[in-house]
């Protein structure tokens, strides 16, 4: 069974910065994508970015510049970076793969931008 544990939310000002990290059971990062998705209170989940298997990122265009997705694979940890926080960011972040398994998605962890 895989188990992933999202970690470092938090409080932050706007224009702030947090690194999020994301510890997987298992060796699923070696063999799929994985991504950093959020749900903000009243919106539908959405995919922020991911990182393929080789290394290869993508964003979407609401935090591209200021999000950076990395990953450790020796280490089984999927990071988000995230700088120049917005309130808009205030969401709950998860990480799964990409497309996301139904049963992989763990508790998540609050980011909460506001002065």
């Amino acid at each position: 069974q895989v188990q992933l544990v999202e970690s470092g939310g938090g409080l932050v000002q706007p224009g702030g910065s947090l690194r999020l990290s994301c510890a997987a059971s298992g060796n699923i990062f070696r063999l799929y994508a994985m991504g950093w998705y959020r749900q903000a209170p009243g919106k539908q989940r959405e995919l922020v970015a991911r990182i393929s298997s080789g290394g290869g990122t993508n964003y979407a265009d609401s935090v591209k510049g200021r999000f950076t997705i990395s990953r450790d694979n020796a280490k089984n940890t999927v990071y988000l970076q995230m700088n120049n926080l917005k309130p808009e960011d205030t969401a709950h972040y998860y990480c799964n793969t990409d497309p996301a398994m139904s049963n992989y998605w763990g508790q998540g962890t609050q980011v909460t931008v506001s002065s």
